[in-house]
């Protein structure tokens, strides 16, 4: 039965994956908030290229800064990027945005600009705060992580 669960299956191979990770806890760490940080912006759809590059740049774990871009995922994104535009429009003192009555390339303009900015405020307090957290977390954690092991799925008995 559970392996019809691709997902439980995929999720329990990443957590293996982020076990062996190999590094000092810190550069794990680094790679990680990295990672969150850059899945916190508006940027789906490059994140993963955006936290390789910015992990070569920054010389830290890249494999880390993957991971932690899947914070942002198709099931976590709508609720993640809500949370930013509401908190980046309240500090912002702006009215909701509202679909355009007339369809015109003026009105998408000031409709894109309604929704940019205050989602591109809330995404950076957002990904700081988490990307602190994960940083704090993450290196407290590493070296309790690397202790457990994890057991194998089982197998199929063969019949005798």
């Amino acid at each position: 039965m559970w392996r019809r669960w691709s997902f439980v299956r995929q999720f329990k191979l990443n957590v293996v994956r982020f076990l062996r990770l190999r590094g000092e806890p810190d550069e794990i760490a680094k790679g990680l908030a990295l990672g969150i940080f850059i899945g916190m912006t508006p940027t789906f759809g490059f994140q993963m290229v955006l936290a390789i590059f910015f992990a070569l740049l920054l010389k830290e774990n890249r494999l880390a800064a993957v991971l932690g871009v899947w914070i942002t995922n198709p099931v976590t994104a709508p609720v993640i990027y809500a949370l930013e535009y509401e908190l980046g429009r309240l500090l912002l003192g702006m009215k909701r945005a509202h679909f355009p009555a007339e369809l015109t390339a003026a009105a998408f303009k000031n409709l894109g600009w309604e929704v940019l900015a205050p989602l591109c405020l809330g995404s950076l307090l957002f990904g700081i705060l988490c990307a602190g957290l994960s940083y704090a977390l993450t290196l407290r954690l590493i070296p309790l992580i690397k202790t457990w092991r994890v057991p194998r799925w089982p197998r199929p008995r063969k019949k005798s």
